[in-house]
Order: C-alpha cells, then sequence, then structure tokens
C-alpha cells in the first residue's frame, strides 16, 4: 500500500510538472502572438504570466527581454530617461537567465547580445567597450547553434559597423588601453557581409534593410543604398519602431537621391 501511495505520489508530481511546463509554453505562445502584432504591454503580461509559472523557461525570458527592449527603443537614445534604461537593464537580467536555462537557443544569445547593447548606453566609455566584446562574443554563439539567425547577423553587421564609425584614435585607445583587442578585427567588408546576409535570409525586415543602406552610404555605395530605401515602402510594419524606420529610409533616400 506505501508503495502504491509512492507511485500516486510520483505521478501526480511529473503530472503537475508537465501541466506546468505546459501553462508556461500556452502564455508564451500568447505573448509571441501579441509581439506579432505590435501589442507590447499585452506581450509582456502574458510572458510575465509564463514566468510566474516557470521562471527558467528559457523563450519566455527571451522573449519578454526582446519585448522590454522594443518599449525602450521607441524613446530615443539621445534623451535622459530612467524608465527606459530601467527597461534595458530588466531586458539584460532576463536574457542572462534565458542563456542559463537553455545554452543552446540561438534566441536566448541573441536576446542577450541585443540587451547588453542596449543597456550599455548608461555605461562608462570603457564598460561599454568591454560589454561591446560580449555583445559580438554572444551574437556569434547564437550563429555558432543556428546559422540563419538573421537577427544574429544583423547584430554582428551593426557592431562592426559601429566599431568602423569610431575615429582612429578611438579604436586605438579602445584596443590599447580598455581592453578591446577583438574591436581590431572590425571591418567595413563584415559589416557589409553580416548585413546583406541578415537581408538576404530575411528580406522583409525593415531594419535590415535601413541598416545595410546605412553602411553602403558610409562606403560610398549609393546605388547599392538607393536599392534597399526603394525597397522600404512597399514593406508591411512588422516592428513597432517600423513607422520611424520608414520616415528614416524615405529622409536617407532624399538625401543621396543625386549621388
Amino acid at each position: 500500500m506505501r508503495r502504491t501511495f509512492a507511485v500516486l505520489a510520483c505521478c501526480l508530481v511529473a503530472t503537475a510538472g508537465v501541466m506546468e511546463a505546459q501553462s508556461a509554453d500556452d502564455a508564451a505562445r500568447r505573448g509571441d502572438a501579441a509581439r506579432a502584432a505590435r501589442d507590447l504591454p499585452v506581450a509582456l503580461a502574458a510572458y510575465e504570466e509564463a514566468l510566474a509559472v516557470d521562471s527558467m523557461n528559457a523563450r519566455a525570458n527571451s522573449q519578454a527581454a526582446l519585448t522590454l527592449i522594443d518599449m525602450g527603443k521607441q524613446v530615443p537614445d539621445s534623451v535622459k530617461d530612467a524608465h527606459r534604461d530601467s527597461l534595458y537593464a530588466r531586458a539584460e537580467v532576463l536574457a542572462r537567465r534565458a542563456t542559463v536555462a537553455d545554452a543552446n537557443s540561438a534566441d536566448a544569445h541573441f536576446a542577450l547580445a541585443s540587451a547588453i547593447g542596449r543597456a550599455s548606453l548608461t555605461k562608462s566609455k570603457k564598460e561599454r567597450v568591454r560589454r561591446a566584446v560580449e555583445i559580438r562574443d554572444e551574437a556569434l554563439k547564437a550563429l555558432g547553434i543556428d546559422h540563419t539567425h538573421d537577427g544574429a547577423y544583423h547584430v554582428l553587421g551593426r557592431w562592426n559597423a559601429e566599431v568602423m564609425r569610431l575615429s582612429g584614435m578611438e579604436r586605438f585607445f579602445a584596443k590599447s588601453f580598455m581592453g578591446g583587442k577583438a574591436l581590431g578585427e572590425a571591418s567595413w567588408d563584415e559589416a557589409v557581409k553580416y548585413l546583406e546576409r541578415a537581408v538576404s535570409l530575411k528580406p522583409t525586415w525593415i531594419y535590415h534593410r535601413l541598416d545595410l543602406a546605412e553602411v553602403y552610404v558610409d562606403r560610398q555605395r549609393f546605388a547599392d543604398a538607393r536599392a534597399q530605401l526603394e525597397a522600404i515602402p512597399g514593406l508591411n510594419l512588422q516592428d513597432v519602431m517600423d513607422p520611424q524606420y520608414k520616415q528614416d529610409a524615405a529622409a536617407l533616400l532624399e538625401r543621396i537621391k543625386d549621388r
């Protein structure tokens, strides 16, 4: 009889665990649907519901982190905003938890790379250099798991572009005195290669095309930039920032129309 009760108890515990996992996954799926509809508050609430059931659900953690980033990036980086900064800080915590929960999740490493980049905006120059290396490492981990992850390619393309946009003196000091030796591996060719790959994998994503166009302009490849920018007006809105990205693309296209 005791053995029967013990077996029954084990079965009940196992069943409860399965039901909790299913409940968390169901809530995460609702979050995904709301995020796809660009309803960020509803998406975040659903992911938080999933995390209340299972705090180590990798999917809910990574997607909640990306949702917080989407909410924060609506405030321009040039504006001081404590609430936005708190969203980025929380996104980094959740993304780090996601990589612990599932080290083989490309989305988790992508979310962490994105969160580190956004949260770094409030850090010192030296800390930003150190964290820049981690951004690159996390994006590379994502690609090591999923070589078709367009978001990770975008992170690496933008990473190379941002490093190359530093002055030669800034790059020298970052590499020599701030622990940023990896910055010496950045190049315009890598920026173009990674962003072109992102566009090829997800040609309907406005942000991929806009950032690639900006790099083309940096390289004075104006015809290539115009080709990317001219494709943007016909693309559907998918990201919460897409209306702004469309305006930015139109402004850049006007600026380079005769070049």
